[in-house]
């Protein structure tokens, strides 16, 4: 049996494209606008584009804060989707979802801001997010990043003057400040194992 992904739809997010890429990855796919769309799945996937706070109102319109507080199941953040889950943001000083401690604050000592293109990524630890990935540059689009409070959660980093999180993990709560949706091969191979983690909750 194909494991079911919700791809939350909060008015924010690249769905159609992460939407594609799971389902090549071997997933059922749902949008989910609302609480009841999180029933059942095996894995949730927050996307995020722009700002911290619209994203947030987003989720919060669909009365989805709680239900992502509370899974049992992995949930995988993309770009602002992976900054909401920490405590807050520099961006509108917005209050976030608090799954890992930490503060996302605006990128320093870069040579230009929004961080656009392609970079390298290091792999800070092993992680099933990276099983089998193939070593290429991934693709960014952000002018912030977290800082977690345990640093024991990052497990990639890029440069863009000063060193910034790339990918984190806390239990079963992962998360990439690139997008996997438009990486290539790196990105397809990263919807892969988050597919692989539903599956094994599906099993």
């Amino acid at each position: 049996m194909r494991p079911t992904v919700a791809v939350v739809d909060h008015g924010a997010g690249n769905l159609v494209s992460i939407a594609q890429g799971l389902v090549r990855a071997g997933a059922d796919v749902v949008m989910a606008t609302g609480p009841s769309d999180l029933v059942g799945v095996d894995s949730v996937v927050l996307p995020g584009v722009g700002a911290t706070k619209t994203v947030m109102d987003g989720i919060d319109a669909a009365g989805l804060r709680g239900p992502l507080r509370s899974l049992d199941v992995p949930l995988f953040g993309i770009c602002v989707g992976m900054q909401v889950l920490f405590d807050t943001s520099e961006e509108d000083d917005a209050d976030c979802l608090g799954l890992i401690p930490g503060v996302v604050r605006r990128l320093r000592n870069t040579p230009s801001l929004p961080h656009i293109g392609w970079n390298d990524l290091r792999i800070e630890r092993p992680d099933p997010l990276f099983d089998a990935i193939p070593s290429e540059p991934v693709y960014f689009v952000h002018s912030y990043a977290p800082e977690p409070d345990d640093p024991s959660t990052v497990i990639a980093s890029s440069d863009h003057g000063d060193r910034f999180v790339a990918a984190v993990r806390s239990g079963s709560v992962s998360g990439t400040q690139f997008h996997p949706e438009r990486s290539g091969r790196v990105g397809l191979a990263i919807l892969a194992n988050v597919v692989a983690a539903a599956d094994r909750v599906n099993a």
